[in-house]
Parts: structure tokens; C-alpha cells; sequence
């Protein structure tokens, strides 16, 4: 074993020891997953998440966290303002409950009772976004505006994928490419009484979503560096040309754009007045290969050994947390501490039982507990009621996360 190896072995043994210390003084035992977020890492994350965004707003996805009192733990810092929501039902309730003023939606919202909610409410629709990219989501608002409502808050998605020939890489969002597309929306939406044109998003997925380093494959993490070189020179290019075509439409105040893993570029480009990011707050294990920050680890869920089938294997409880996207090895559970734990082949992450086997599984005993790392940031909080705030060897607080609270998007 390396020194660096040894010393990364070291450091999951004393974590595995540190959470179980931490949970242990919790009134009872936790019903399926126990959820842990480490305040500690949380804040440094965060405040790296600030300066790599070198004084521009970062804006937080709500989609990578799910759970209220982490959201404003990250708010409250200098540096963050405003959320990302994922969901138009999500954004009424952050703008109501939390009294958030500053609530964009991601992604364009077919929701005719919570779209007539928001038309018809001046305090929501001052404080809550649309996001656009077709005048049919004008039309749909317009379906179901009340006589005499507020005007509508619009942010209009542009697609800032890369297009290497036939193949589009990049998270497939908006159908409009060019400054000419975006003129057509934009010359629409002032036709349209009753909205308000706030700003343009270009999400750059292919660069923030994608890690620069594929371990022990040279060749592909230099194509995944040339693609991403690429695609930023196109989106640059672009960029500034909707820019000035909408310089001659009066302009806009905010452009959004970027994720954790893309924080300096997209805050670099002279047009974008902000950048979102919020995986990078938790850091799950697919954000472990980027060249541009050092990953620290916030969040685990733990499950407990409940037998041992047979030598060299040990059996948890549950344990199938996959997460969304391309399916494949990379979206199981990655088991993390204590060390020297694998999925098996045959069976990885199940629905009621996961298998482990490795050198690590001599050390663990029935009712011992497995701390696993997810791939996604947000997705764990959709499986438990609770996540547990640890600082040092205690928790500090346990708190609820949406399904807690009784709400499902």
C-alpha cells in the first residue's frame, strides 16, 4: 500500500469512527438510512464555492440540497443570493414559507394550478421566475391568468451544449442555439402584456457535470479536457453575440450560468451577472474527479451490517440509493468508510440488501454501520424524513428534509 493510500485509509477509518460516535448519542435508532451532513465541510464548501466564483452572486440549487436549514446555513454566508428551485410548486412554497425573494425556476413549468397561483399573486410573482424557452409557456400562463394579475417574471433558457459534428453534448434543455432564436423569444415575450424579461440561463452541463480526470484512463481525460476546451470557446462565442443582439432590445439584468464544476469559467464571461452551483456544497462522489477544487466530502447515509452470508461478505440493510442519469457503475453508492468495502458484482446496491466484500470486511460485526457516499448531491434527502448536522463528534441538530416536511415535487 502507498503513503498516500495509507494515509487515505487512515482518514476513512477515523471518520467511520467519528460518525459512529456521533449517531450513537441520537434518542433512538434511525428507521432505514440515517442521513449525516458534516457542518464543517459544509461551510468550507461553501465558502470555497464563493471564492471560486470571484465576486459574482452564486445562486443555490435547491435540487442539490432538499433540505430547508441547509439552504439557509448556505444563504445566509456573504456571497450566495437567491435560489435555483427545480420545481414551480418547490418555488412558491421557498417563496411563501421561507420568504425568499429571489426564487428562479430551472426548468419551464406545465403546472396549470401552480402557474395560476403565481399569476394571480403580486407578492409571488415579485418574488418567483419563470423559466421559459417556447411562447406556447407564455400561452399556457396566459390560459390561466386571472383579470387584472401581476406581471410574470421570465428568464429565458438558451442551450449551451456543444455540437461536435451530428452529436450534441450536454444536458438536452432549450431549442434556442443562436442570438436569432433568442431575439425571436425575446421580440415575443414584449409582445405579450402581462411579462416582465429578466434575464437569459446558459447552463453549460457538458463543462460543469462532467469530471476532468477518468481514473486510470489517460486517454479519455484528455478527450473530456479538448471537449471541454471546445465547447467553452463555442459558448463564448455565442454568448457574446446574444449579448449584444439583446444590448439592442434593451438588455437584460441577470444572466445566470454554471454549476460546482464550472464555477471559475462561467464567472469569468463578461455577460453573466451570476452563477449557480449547490452539488459542490455536499460534494457526492461523482464531483471527486475535477482538477478545478479539492473535494471535501460533506454528506454520507449510514446502514447497518445485519449478517454476514459468508467469509470475506457482509450484508447491509437496504442500500439501493442509485442515482439519475446514464445508468451505470457510477450511480451506485459508493461504500466509503469504514475502508476496503466494494459492491459485489452480482448484486450491488439493492432494494432491501447490499452485499459488501473486500479487506474491510473482517473489521465489522453484525449491527456495525457501513457510511456510504452517494453519486447524486440531493437525492439521498429524498429517502429519509430527517438529516443529522454533525460538528465534530456530535450532532448538533437533526433536522427535516422536504419528504420530513410532508412535500413531494
Amino acid at each position: 500500500m502507498t503513503h498516500r493510500r495509507f494515509d487515505e485509509h487512515v482518514v476513512r477509518h477515523r471518520l467511520a469512527a467519528r460518525l459512529d460516535r456521533a449517531v450513537a448519542t441520537l434518542p433512538e435508532s434511525p428507521a432505514g438510512p440515517v442521513y449525516v451532513v458534516d457542518l464543517d465541510a459544509f461551510d468550507r464548501n461553501a465558502a470555497d464555492l464563493v471564492r471560486r466564483a470571484g465576486g459574482k452572486p452564486v445562486r443555490l440549487a435547491t435540487k442539490s440540497v432538499r433540505v430547508p436549514a441547509l439552504a439557509r446555513r448556505a444563504l445566509d454566508r456573504p456571497g450566495f443570493a437567491g435560489v435555483l428551485a427545480y420545481n414551480l410548486r418547490e418555488a412558491l412554497w421557498l417563496a411563501e414559507h421561507e420568504e425568499l425573494a429571489d426564487v428562479l425556476v430551472g426548468y419551464p413549468s406545465v403546472d396549470r394550478p401552480a402557474l395560476a397561483r403565481l399569476a394571480g399573486d403580486e407578492t409571488l410573482a415579485q418574488r418567483v421566475a419563470l423559466m421559459v424557452d417556447d411562447v406556447e409557456h407564455l400561452r399556457l400562463v396566459d390560459s390561466v391568468r386571472p383579470a387584472g394579475g401581476p406581471p410574470v417574471r421570465v428568464v429565458i433558457d438558451v442551450d449551451a451544449g456543444f455540437r461536435a459534428g451530428p452529436a450534441h453534448l450536454g444536458p438536452r434543455r432549450s431549442p434556442l442555439r443562436t442570438a436569432a432564436d433568442v431575439v425571436r423569444l425575446v421580440d415575443e415575450v414584449s409582445r405579450c402584456p402581462g411579462f416582465d424579461l429578466v434575464g437569459v440561463m446558459t447552463y453549460e452541463g457538458q463543462v460543469a457535470g462532467v469530471p476532468d480526470v477518468a481514473p486510470g484512463n489517460p486517454a479519455r481525460s484528455a478527450a473530456v479536457r479538448r471537449m471541454k476546451s471546445a465547447s467553452l470557446h463555442d459558448l463564448r462565442r455565442r454568448r457574446a453575440e446574444i449579448a449584444t443582439a439583446l444590448q439592442d432590445r434593451g438588455g437584460v439584468a441577470l444572466w445566470n450560468a454554471g454549476g460546482s464544476g464550472s464555477l471559475e469559467v462561467s464567472a469569468a464571461a463578461p455577460e453573466v451577472t451570476e452563477v449557480t452551483a449547490g452539488s459542490g456544497l455536499l460534494v457526492p462522489h461523482l464531483f471527486d474527479h475535477y482538477r478545478s477544487f479539492v473535494p471535501r466530502p460533506a454528506a454520507w447515509f449510514g446502514l447497518p451490517v445485519v449478517r454476514r452470508p459468508g467469509p470475506g461478505l457482509v450484508t447491509v440493510a437496504g442500500g439501493g440509493l442509485i442515482a439519475s442519469g446514464p445508468a451505470g457503475r457510477d450511480r451506485a453508492p459508493l461504500p466509503w468508510a469504514p475502508p476496503g468495502l466494494a459492491l459485489t458484482a452480482m448484486e450491488g446496491a439493492g432494494e432491501v440488501q447490499t452485499p459488501l466484500h473486500g479487506p474491510g470486511v473482517d473489521l465489522l460485526g453484525i449491527g456495525d454501520v457501513v457510511w456510504f457516499r452517494h453519486a447524486k448531491a440531493g437525492e439521498p434527502a429524498e429517502h429519509t424524513a430527517v438529516v443529522h448536522l454533525v460538528s465534530g463528534e456530535r450532532v448538533v441538530e437533526s433536522v427535516p428534509t422536504y419528504r420530513g416536511l410532508g412535500l413531494t415535487w
